[in-house]
């Protein structure tokens, strides 16, 4: 398939994704013309933007990663969408734009979007209790001591019940079963708490209710703790909306925006394009992975293609660029795309305002919203993005940010566990920025 055949069947994707113009060549010219015409009326320098694609080619050639997908979005015209290297290093098999993606943790923006959903319908509050909803959360315990040893513990009671809020942003002192704390981990796997992937036989309320029981890590409120809250707001979906998290989903956010190719099962006709998963081998190399291994549990990689009821709000979704693409333009539109209104301008307002007060979230001083980390006055000295740029991420190496200042949205999929070499999340950062040539003068 030629470079622009595909560049042109990207563009039929994308148009029904983001119901935008994109300008395509019908003449006989290069490959290159189509790309350059939309980075140009983007507000790139096509040379400079040019930098990336050999970058992408580079860190495939160096071993840094087997392949990978990156997307850039500038006033609502798709500037640049190119797949590097290779699916499977093996056979050769080159990796395509609408290849599907495990996106893990990507999965919290979805389900943050979900409740705030639900507040707007008025059928909850941000800061009502947990408990109104799951009674099994009320008046919970607090860890006041840990004995590493045989496993017991001591307990004071919680000040206050945890609030939705406080899930949103991991404020709760829930912490995560297998990649948590010392604590955590050995909690959660007394209870059988799942980390939200390659779950079976068992369901959103019913490991809700177990982990209900398990003492929080710190009194709510109290310290920004990375954890299951984003499972757990999943659950109060199920329970306020009625209907299962997929479905809700599928109806409610996937359909209006065209994300058909995003899922917490991939269909079995689709899952040929779902990319092979990697993992770097302690001599620096890259093999298939054989199972990711996350403490004493083995998430099989095929799981994206297997049935299952437990629907990870967290971290269970799989998509493709342009899928997810269309997802955080809604988002940096105000909550709405191509006519179809998802979330009011005031909610998504909420979402990418700092909530945690004083709280640190990272070591940069970045600032936490409802589901999102935020570039901040302090942090923003310390990269390309301006202040009020939000992002996130998931564990098999995907990455995205919104920048309403330049209106821009940019993602990097690639698909390997654990990933060390080149901090290629910088330079694709920075790449980025570097290609800017005018300031954003349009609306999309």
């Amino acid at each position: 398939m030629s470079t622009l055949f595909r560049f042109r069947l990207s563009c039929c994707v994308l148009i029904a994704a983001l119901g935008t113009p994109l300008v395509v060549s019908n003449a006989s010219a290069a490959a290159a013309e189509p790309v350059r015409a939309q980075a140009v009326e983007a507000g790139f320098s096509p040379d400079r933007l040019a930098r990336l694609e050999g970058a992408m080619n580079d860190w495939v050639q160096r071993g840094w990663m087997p392949g990978c997908v990156a997307m850039v979005i500038r006033d609502g015209r798709v500037a640049f969408l190119h797949a590097a290297g290779y699916d499977d290093l093996n056979a050769r098999t080159p990796l395509r734009t609408d290849a599907i993606f495990r996106i893990a943790s990507q999965t919290k923006a979805v389900t943050s979007v979900a409740i705030m959903m639900l507040m707007e319908e008025g059928r909850l509050l941000l800061d009502d209790p947990v408990s109104k909803y799951l009674p099994a959360y009320r008046n919970q315990q607090v860890l006041a001591s840990f004995n590493p040893v045989d496993g017991t513990v001591t307990t004071v009671p919680a000040k206050r019940d945890i609030r939705i809020r406080d899930l949103l942003t991991h404020t709760s002192g829930i912490g995560y079963s297998v990649i948590g704390s010392r604590e955590a981990v050995a909690l959660y796997r007394k209870a059988d708490i799942p980390v939200g992937l390659d779950v079976h036989g068992d369901d959103l309320l019913s490991a809700m209710n177990r982990l209900a029981q398990i003492p929080l890590l710190h009194q709510p409120g109290e310290r920004w703790t990375y954890g299951l809250n984003t499972d757990l707001l999943g659950c109060l979906v199920e329970q306020i909306s009625g209907v299962t998290l997929d479905v809700f989903f599928r109806e409610r956010i996937f359909r209006p925006l065209g994300m058909n190719d995003t899922y917490f099962r991939v269909p079995d006709a689709k899952g040929h394009r779902l990319v092979t998963l990697y993992r770097e081998t302690p001599e620096g190399k890259l093999e298939p992975h054989p199972g990711t291994v996350l403490g004493d549990r083995t998430i099989h990689p095929g799981y994206p293609l297997k049935d299952h009821t437990y629907f990870s709000g967290g971290a269970g979704l799989s998509s493709t660029i342009t899928d997810y693409g269309a997802f955080l333009q809604m988002l940096l539109n105000g909550g709405t795309l191509h006519g179809q209104r998802i979330l009011s301008p005031s909610s998504v307002r909420l979402m990418t305002t700092q909530q945690i007060g004083a709280l640190t979230f990272n070591e940069a001083g970045d600032e936490f919203g409802l589901g999102f980390g935020i570039v901040s006055a302090r942090s923003q000295s310390r990269t390309p993005s301006e202040r009020g740029t939000f992002s996130w991420g998931g564990a098999f190496a995907t990455s995205y940010w919104v920048d309403p200042n330049e209106r821009m949205v940019f993602i990097l999929y690639r698909q390997v566990q654990p990933t060390t070499r080149g901090d290629v999340t910088e330079r694709f950062r920075n790449l980025v920025y570097q290609a800017i040539e005018r300031p954003s003068d349009s609306a999309p």
